[in-house]
């Protein structure tokens, strides 16, 4: 089975997240999937089980190394690069089969182009409590945002989204693990108003200790939950465009574009990222 090496969210080679895609045999068993994931140990893996155009949706299954995900950010992205570049497939979209349901994938068909991906419709639960969740981040609770109090939000994977004062403090955080199990957490994406670069937004992170990861350095999907959260708080209005630096903590330098707005029925959401191809061979 060939496969490709990739790095998503990325403005460079070597930096964003890396992403190995596996053309696989459609009779593949999950359980050798999950260990051909383990093996590569990126943040995830996936395997497109077909490999001709047909005009229908591409089948696509995400692993981490740890267990498969419904649907997650970077892979989406970085495996419709894939499709389109390696199986020279055309059109202005493409649209994968994923576990979530079908996400369309626009863009990407030009070297360094952005590619776009529609995430599902954004679902919002239940707003956190400020002293746990500053404890959960071994932070004081006036490091967390004034404004604005951490939730859950999912777009296909459920995040807590953590608004936290300024850079200083998402630099400084960190998951305290004993308390995170005790609590059965759900994956934390925090952020603030204030980056490393200049052009860019938001700075953000994202903790986890479920998915075979612990930091990832750039998050697709938690970064639609943000682009959600900041049009349903009104943070910037109705519509929100902006660029989402990630990762610089553990030199793996990402920049994510994020637009969302509300509609009638919703809020619409859109992530947006470039992708550096690195490496291709095949499993023996």
């Amino acid at each position: 089975m060939r496969f490709l090496i990739v790095d998503v969210f990325a403005e460079m080679p070597l930096a964003g997240n890396q992403l190995a895609v596996v053309f696989a045999d459609p009779d593949l068993e999950t359980a050798q999937m999950q260990r051909i994931a383990r093996e590569f140990n990126f943040s995830e893996t996936t395997f497109v089980l077909r490999q001709r155009d047909d005009g229908k949706p591409w089948p696509v299954r995400i692993f981490t190394p740890g267990q498969e995900l419904p649907f997650a950010g970077h892979p989406t992205l970085g495996t419709a690069w894939a499709i389109r570049n390696d199986l020279s497939v055309g059109g202005a979209s493409l649209v994968l089969d994923e576990k979530v349901g079908e996400i369309t994938v626009r863009g990407g068909g030009e070297p360094g182009a952005l590619l776009w991906m529609r995430q599902r419709q954004p679902s919002f639960g239940k707003t956190l409590g400020r002293r746990e969740t500053a404890e959960l981040l071994c932070l004081d609770e006036d490091r967390l945002h004034a404004g604005y109090d951490p939730q859950e939000v999912s777009t296909g994977i459920e995040f807590a989204i953590v608004p936290l004062k300024d850079l200083a403090a998402v630099r400084e955080a960190r998951l305290d693990r004993e308390r995170f199990a005790a609590l059965a957490s759900k994956p934390v994406f925090l952020f603030a108003p204030e980056t490393y670069d200049e052009e860019n937004d938001f700075n953000a992170r994202m903790f986890e200790d479920g998915f075979g990861i612990s930091e990832d350095p750039a998050t697709g999907s938690a970064a639609g939950c943000l682009a959600a959260y900041l049009v349903k708080h009104r943070a910037r209005g109705e519509r929100i465009t902006a660029r989402v630096e990630q990762g610089y903590e553990i030199e793996r330098r990402s920049l994510l574009h994020i637009g969302a707005q509300q509609e009638e029925h919703g809020i619409a959401v859109e992530v947006g990222g470039r992708v550096c191809p690195i490496a291709r061979g095949e499993l023996l």
